[in-house]
């Protein structure tokens, strides 16, 4: 089984744009939605929920009714999660499970529990099986939840013998990102012809390399800064980084994207025909 992760150093370089395209052109696969922040990939594939999970990532303190008020844990608290009053509370979305109330609470009026983070799912668009998530806002666990998106893609995969497992990546460099990429065997990184995109390109670069992946690079919306464009490719001859192909600015993205369908599916589309001949050249190299 062959796990290929997309990526991008920053979100809205048109990642999800190819990822969906790939889940159409792809056979023998489960897709899994790594972008837990901010799903997407689902809004192109209408699926239907097979399975609802819940994730546990972390633990948030609680104060019981033994709490005397004399204000310790507002003292020792960092992370200004102690709401004061006749009776004290904590703010769930300020606190950070570090234990020092716990620690300092004179009558033991303070317990550390389990915290749901977020809920991740299984679904199906016809015979393909979709592993996503979605993370409760202000949480910062999302590295072990995507670790829970995969582990249910490989383990859908395994039961079905599906030869690929194909990863809509976090964007960015973070944990998001290096969880979307760990132990896959190819990225492919989605970059634009821009200022930041060039920098962001450099970084997610390092953040690959730094996990001894294989990658190749996409140019999306190309022909829309062709000096950047051909300053992308200069650098990644430099680099010794295979350029897989270009997508050009193309307004049927916008069109199916409204549609809530994969571009790959209007076969006069300029970005139709780049989108697969970036597939055939990745069907070549994994």
């Amino acid at each position: 089984m062959k796990q290929i992760a997309i990526v991008s150093g920053k979100g809205g370089t048109g990642k999800t744009t190819l990822s969906g395209s790939l889940s159409f052109l792809f056979e023998n696969h489960v897709m899994a939605d790594c972008d837990v922040d901010a799903p997407n990939l689902h809004l192109l594939m209408e699926p239907k929920l097979l399975e609802k999970h819940e994730y546990f990532g972390g633990k948030k303190a609680e104060i019981g009714n033994s709490c005397t008020s004399c204000g310790a844990c507002m003292d020792v608290c960092r992370f200004s999660a102690i709401i004061p009053g006749t009776t004290y509370k904590i703010d769930p979305y300020a606190c950070e499970g570090c234990n020092a109330c716990v620690l300092i609470c004179p009558e033991g009026a303070i317990t550390l529990k389990e915290s749901k983070s977020g809920d991740y799912f299984l679904s199906k668009s016809g015979d393909l099986p979709l592993s996503h998530a979605l993370l409760f806002p202000g949480e910062e666990t999302s590295g072990g939840l995507i670790a829970e998106v995969r582990k249910l893609a490989l383990k859908v995969a395994e039961q079905k013998n599906r030869k690929y497992v194909v990863i809509d990546g976090a964007p960015g460099i973070g944990c998001a990102a290096s969880s979307s990429i760990t132990g896959v065997n190819y990225v492919v990184i989605v970059a634009e012809p821009t200022i930041s995109g060039m920098h962001d390109l450099q970084r997610i670069v390092e953040t690959t390399r730094y996990f001894r992946r294989n990658f190749g690079i996409v140019i999306n919306k190309f022909d829309l800064n062709e000096v950047k464009t051909d300053e992308i490719i200069c650098w990644c001859e430099k680099e010794g980084i295979e350029v897989l192909g270009k997508i050009p600015f193309d307004p049927e993205v916008r069109n199916s994207a409204i549609k809530a369908e994969p571009v790959v599916k209007n076969e006069k589309s300029p970005a139709t025909r780049a989108i697969r001949e970036i597939f055939q050249r990745l069907m070549e190299i994994v």
